[in-house]
């Protein structure tokens, strides 16, 4: 058998295995052999039919098998030696005139090579990274709606700004019909808010679902109407008024601190916002995180620049999935995954040059401290680290588990590498600040 590689140009190359009868016969002799030991043919007893008559039912289908096993393993085995870094999988050349009847063969393979290309986490030098600030309007707001959920709910006669309404939202086309509890601050447009006020229980109020919400997913929450119907879902939908109630709130007192946030943790409504501070700045401190890792991630989607084989890869698409798609679709395809392709490159260029790893041992660490914080959630505040070690061993049992687990915290060393590296600008803001850096609004 011989193997060679044609470099085409910088990013592509074509594979040519070429494979000798002495290769094969063997392998497809013994094959043959089992099956006359086993055959079933009539007018034969088993194991005496002539081996001409195995060869003509059998041996062009055992041929074609084990010529391709050994093509496959042989070309693996190459692009393993040689270390050849390549995208997608060799996509072979079809031969019109290819002779199954001939003794030796020559198959080709087209080869899309990873470019070659550096990545400099030092030229990020315009991504920002925010500090989100609870801000005293925020703490406010807060503790208030603590006092609102630990409050009396007093029912009313007519529809005001802060109250609750009951009622069920009905569009027979679109056959919604769900019963919900809405409270006038969900809806971004505030014209059909305003439709609400001085209704009384009874009334049918009807709004329009384009632009209602700051997201239309929330949709589905309050219509439960689908994934797939919601983004720019156009439509009128009647709220017929149920109850309407309002919140007799709660007492700021050491009852109301102790209810809320466990016996003698806070004594008063300074150490009250404190504790709401720090809760959601630790909360706030992640989505921050996440959008400087994103920011970061688009720079260098943007800025790193390197070359890739299209016309490969848009034929690798092509012919890869189960059924050939067009060539115009999977253009199209090619296009969509472009910059995740990217992505990819990047983020394994990063990886190895920064000699990031995820061991086992960071992987029971990081898994451990998961555990920890769910537990806390429920009130398991001192677990033993003999319960914490037993639950984390029984998650890495699961492959799945630990391919997502691995993954997150892959994704927190390239963080604290980027805080490291990236020469970033430091932004201190409110969340309502950042939601409008985040979304623009």
């Amino acid at each position: 058998m011989n193997i060679r590689k044609e470099q085409v140009d910088a990013l592509n190359a074509v594979i040519t295995v070429a494979i000798t009868k002495d290769d094969y016969k063997a392998k497809v002799d013994k094959v043959l052999q089992d099956y006359k030991k086993n055959a079933s043919i009539k007018g034969f007893r088993k194991g005496t039919v002539p081996m001409g008559q195995i060869q003509k039912q059998y041996g062009k289908a055992v041929l074609l098998e084990e010529v391709n096993k050994l093509l496959q393993s042989s070309l693996n085995d190459y692009l393993a030696k040689e270390k050849l870094d390549i995208l997608g999988n060799p996509l072979p050349k079809v031969k019109e005139d290819f002779d199954w009847n001939a003794e030796d063969y020559t198959f080709e393979f087209e080869l899309g090579l990873a470019p070659e290309f550096t990545v400099d986490l030092g030229t990020a030098n315009n991504v920002t990274k925010y500090t989100i600030v609870a801000d005293d309007a925020m703490l406010d707001e807060q503790v208030q709606r603590i006092q609102k959920q630990y409050g009396k709910l007093i029912p009313k006669d007519t529809v005001e700004q802060e109250d609750d309404i009951v009622g069920t939202f009905t569009n027979e086309e679109k056959g919604i019909n769900n019963s919900t509890t809405i409270t006038l601050d969900i809806f971004k447009n505030k014209d059909e808010a305003a439709k609400f006020i001085g209704k009384k229980v009874g009334d049918v109020v009807t709004i329009a679902t384009k632009g209602l919400f700051d997201d239309d997913h929330k949709l589905m929450d309050y219509l439960k109407v689908g994934h797939d119907d919601v983004h720019g879902l156009d439509i009128k939908v009647d709220f017929t008024i149920e109850e309407i109630n309002t919140h007799e709130l709660a007492e700021l007192n050491q009852e109301f601190f102790d209810k809320t946030f466990g016996e003698g943790a806070v004594t008063s409504l300074e150490e009250v916002k404190a504790k709401i501070k720090e809760d959601a700045e630790q909360q706030f401190a992640q989505q921050a995180d996440q959008k400087f890792l994103n920011d970061v991630t688009e720079f260098l989607i943007n800025n790193t620049k390197f070359d890739l084989p299209e016309e490969f890869l848009v034929k690798w698409i092509q012919y890869s999935g189960k059924e050939p798609i067009s060539a115009e679709e999977a253009v199209a395809e090619y296009k969509k995954s472009e910059n995740g392709l990217r992505y990819q490159l990047i983020e394994s260029k990063v990886i190895t040059g920064n000699n990031l790893q995820v061991t086992f041992e960071d992987l029971k660490a990081f898994t451990s401290e998961l555990i920890k914080k769910q537990m806390a959630q429920f009130g398991q505040l001192n677990p033993t680290q003999e319960d914490v070690d037993g639950i984390v061993m029984r998650v890495l049992t699961n492959q799945e588990e630990v391919k997502r687990l691995s993954e997150q915290l892959m994704s927190e060393k390239m963080l604290n590498l980027y805080k490291e590296k990236v020469n970033f600008a430091n932004k201190e803001v409110t969340y309502q600040d950042f939601i409008k850096e985040m979304y623009g609004e």
